[in-house]
């Protein structure tokens, strides 16, 4: 059997996918569960089948380039970067959560989308300006990796577009979600050169994540 190294993101993602492992009897070394600890290459008790852990943005760039043959990668992600060389294979029901337009209350009637443009803080920036340009408007995105709830408070424009799951933290910013753009859960990815080349092997871990998620 080949090596296969499975990608996973950092933070929520991963925590949540932690049963599904232990319902395959995957178990990961213990540096994996220590918050401090810096390493991002993990060993598990199977000798060909091993982790590394990356920022959720780079899991499709690491498994449509080759590095990893499998990832844990939001369909969020996967629509913003439309790698040709990946497939997404199974949804894993985990993650759950949705991709959203926000608004200040004050601006939610205010008329930049009826002028054609509007201005948005977003780290999804391909999503957004396919999704406005849909709607014959022209959106210039400010691009922000974290704290994008900040954006429209410190002036810096009225909208945003990011990650929602309870809606809590737009509340507490004095925000409105005003359209869901995507509703997003975490899929199995595949390298599909990979796939080819390893079928057998890809395989039989895509059937053991099928069926820890139906137990």
């Amino acid at each position: 059997m080949k090596k296969i190294v499975l990608a996973v993101p950092k933070g929520r993602i991963s925590n949540d996918l932690i049963p599904l492992l232990e319902k395959m009897n995957i178990k990961i070394e213990n540096d994996f569960f220590d918050s401090t600890t810096r390493k991002l290459y993990f060993k598990t008790n199977f000798k060909n089948f091993e982790i590394i852990r990356v920022r959720s943005f780079d899991v499709a760039t690491f498994v449509a380039f080759g590095a990893a043959q499998i990832g844990v990668a939001g369909n969020d992600i996967l629509h913003e970067f439309q790698y040709n060389e990946i497939y997404s294979i199974l949804d894993l029901k985990i993650g759950k959560c949705r991709l959203s337009v926000a608004k200040t209350k004050a601006e939610i009637n205010q008329t930049d989308e009826q002028k054609g443009h509007i201005l948005v803080a977003t780290k999804y920036k391909e999503t957004v300006i396919n999704h406005f340009a849909e709607q014959g408007i022209r959106a210039e995105c400010i691009k922000l990796n974290g704290a994008i709830e900040l954006a429209p408070k410190l002036g810096i424009c009225s909208t945003i577009v990011d990650l929602v799951s309870t809606g809590n933290t737009l509340k507490e910013n004095n925000l409105v979600e005003t359209e869901v753009l995507l509703n997003i859960t975490s899929r199995l990815i595949v390298n599909k050169i990979a796939y080819k080349i390893m079928n057998s092997d890809i395989t039989n871990w895509v059937n053991r994540f099928e069926r820890a998620i139906n137990e």
